[in-house]
């Protein structure tokens, strides 16, 4: 069955869909794991900087504040250990703030990159945006396809390339997909297109350090974050990310689809 195909939920039944499957609402994801991020987003680590170029110090209550107000983490500050929570309003207020730039984007006819750190979770619903802004006239990059580098791994180092699957950037090693949070892929895709002097994007549609890298270079960047990962959350209340929709960026792909075809009917890109 095509997106197309499938029943668009109201935002009632969205929210209860985002619950059941734990995208939002009492999420898998560790509170102690939540915290250890952020005092390394707030010392300053790379890892954790997505790279994003702050402006603030971000400290360690500021960003609890700030993951308090723009992903509904448990406020409770002697909260330390289990499962922490996700605010599911607070991810279909931003996921309708996605729609409305994509809906732009379409009108427009923009020029947009897409890219993933996320590919066993995600990468569904990146596919779909890129079909569907293709079929309104977008035109979607896919430059530095093979650029490779050395990153290390509990194996030891390994070679990691980007690969384009449908238009959408995402790490491989051999066969497979990997997860990464490096900004070092999308600052290639970038210095690639300013060499080139080619098409610049318009917006970049994206998560992790592919995100990070595309705001810090002043793209217009809309993506998703989970709620331990603050970075670009701090870099949307800096204005350098346009919008970040909050959710657990890892369960079933399947479990997506609801939010992909709520996304992509109210950006008007499926009827």
């Amino acid at each position: 069955m095509s997106l197309a195909d499938q029943p668009v939920p109201t935002r009632d039944e969205l929210r209860e869909h985002l619950v059941r499957t734990l995208i939002a609402g009492p999420v898998a994801t560790p509170r102690q794991g939540n915290l250890l991020h952020y005092r390394r987003m707030a010392a300053r680590k790379p890892y954790y900087q997505f790279g994003l170029e702050l402006e603030n110090d971000w400290t360690f209550d500021e960003i609890f504040a700030l993951m308090v107000k723009k992903c509904g983490i448990d406020p409770d500050p002697s909260h330390l250990y289990g499962d922490d929570t996700i605010d599911p309003d607070l991810t279909i207020d931003a996921l309708e703030a996605m729609a409305g730039r994509l809906k732009e984007a379409a009108e427009r006819r923009e020029t947009v990159l897409l890219a993933t750190g996320h590919p066993a979770g995600l990468l569904p619903v990146y596919l779909a945006v890129g079909r569907a802004l293709r079929a309104r006239g977008c035109r979607v990059l896919t430059p530095a396809a093979g650029w490779a580098y050395d990153v290390e791994t509990p194996r030891g180092v390994e070679r990691r390339h980007i690969r384009y699957i449908e238009g959408v950037a995402a790490l491989s090693g051999g066969a497979s997909l990997h997860h990464t949070h490096d900004p070092h892929p999308m600052r290639a895709i970038l210095r690639e297109l300013s060499e080139a002097a080619g098409p610049w994007p318009d917006l970049a549609i994206a998560d992790h350090g592919w995100a990070g890298a595309a705001g810090q270079a002043g793209v217009d960047t809309v993506g998703f974050a989970d709620c331990n990962d603050p970075a670009l959350f701090a870099g949307e209340a800096e204005g350098k990310v346009h919008t970040v929709v909050p959710l657990d960026d890892n369960v079933l792909p399947h479990h997506y689809t609801p939010l992909t075809v709520y996304l992509l009917t109210h950006s008007m890109l499926i009827d």
